[in-house]
């Protein structure tokens, strides 16, 4: 699914010799690489604070206590996620509350947020999923007519552009009150282990947020708020700031990928290509960078689609399902306030969707390739 092999031989020289300055000064934690990509990553995505930490769970959890959400408080986030945007408000005892996606381009739906809100409502997550910015416009809004937070789950769309209705562009992850992003080794700008960093404008959320991931310290020794214990290593700092520098290069990458799987794909009834999931005209041109393409996510219709992963796989070609199992479907997530009618796009989308190999290193031979498979199992 990713060629990380591939992507480090392109970075070799930089990024061996980065580690090995990082041992050798022997600043290994909070060290000059750390604070260096820090402030490369608040030029690149034009926020005032970047708080590197462990790991992007962490960076979920930690923006929730920085904001001071009290237990009780609704968080209101999308069904069709990794469990990870839900977990963390589990973890701080809020109450979840899950809605359906757009049938579109799967990220939150508008008016079953505009529904969820209640007077115990605090705050909304927008998932930026697969790649894809939502409809950040129509989320702010509602924050600010609810008087709401808006905490940005960003772990699979950095550096994607999101274009207001006024035409302005920002960098998602930066346009809500708080966001938060995962440096997997997977994710677009990925580490060699596991890292992670939130971001903000508001100079007093990022003071608090800088006590919480170390241990509630502003001085040592001196515990002035609940924190936890959530670092970004030098080492992976020093993998990620030789990376930094290429992240355009690779989502420009990405997007030429999925263009050459939607034109393969496009083609056929069965299929629905994530070519029409844009949140403005074009997600290929070189001015709309609104879909980085974390995944290449496909709908397949009359399909069996878990007959076409086993397919795949046979033939020595990876893919993913992300999701099979909605959040509000999950054994720690159940809840009897939760109706089935109300979550029919989810439902609907676990059965069908498949994600294809998706990363900087694919050439036009394994499109075909990919494509060609795809196309021999779903049909005409």
């Amino acid at each position: 699914m990713v060629d990380l092999k591939g992507q480090y031989e392109h970075i070799k020289d930089q990024v061996n010799t980065s580690i090995l300055d990082v041992i050798d000064n022997t600043a290994f934690i909070n060290g000059p690489e750390v604070h260096a990509f820090q402030a490369e990553l608040e030029a690149y995505l034009n926020v005032k604070h970047v708080i590197p930490c462990a790991n992007g769970t962490d960076a979920l959890q930690i923006a929730m206590m920085g904001l001071g959400l009290k237990p009780g408080d609704e968080v209101i986030t999308a069904d069709f996620t990794f469990a990870a945007t839900v977990e963390v408000i589990a973890l701080l005892q809020l109450t979840p509350v899950l809605v359906d996606v757009d049938p579109v381009n799967f990220n939150i739906d508008i008016e079953a947020l505009k529904k969820a809100i209640t007077p115990k409502t605090k705050a909304i997550v927008p998932v930026h999923l697969f790649g894809l910015a939502a409809n950040m416009d129509a989320v702010m809004e509602l924050a600010k007519e609810h008087n709401l937070y808006v905490i940005e789950d960003n772990a699979q769309g950095i550096g994607a552009d999101f274009t207001s209705k006024d035409g302005t562009k920002a960098k998602t992850g930066a346009i809500g009150h708080v966001g938060s992003t995962s440096f997997f080794p997977s994710k677009n700008l990925g580490c060699y282990g596991d890292g992670g960093a939130i971001f903000t404008n508001d100079d007093d959320l990022a003071y608090t947020i800088r006590g919480i991931v170390n241990h509630g310290m502003y001085k040592r020794y001196h515990h002035d708020v609940v924190g936890v214990n959530s670092r970004l290593d030098s080492i992976q700092a020093a993998v990620l700031r030789a990376k930094l520098p290429h992240l355009d290069t690779y989502n420009s990458k990405r997007r030429a990928a999925a263009k050459k799987y939607t034109e393969a794909l496009s083609g056929n009834k069965n299929i629905i290509t994530p070519s029409s999931n844009c949140s403005t005209s074009d997600c290929y041109s070189d001015t709309d960078n609104s879909h980085v393409f974390h995944q290449y996510t496909l709908v397949v219709k009359n399909t069996d689609r878990d007959g076409l992963v086993k397919f795949l796989n046979e033939n020595n070609i990876p893919c993913g399902v992300y999701y099979p199992i909605p959040l509000h479907a999950q054994k720690a997530y159940k809840d009897e306030r939760y109706n089935e009618a109300d979550f029919t796009v989810t439902n609907q989308l676990v059965k069908e969707c498949i994600s294809l190999p998706m990363h900087t290193e694919l050439d036009d031979e394994q499109i075909a390739f990919i494509t060609g498979k795809v196309l021999e199992f779903v049909g005409e």
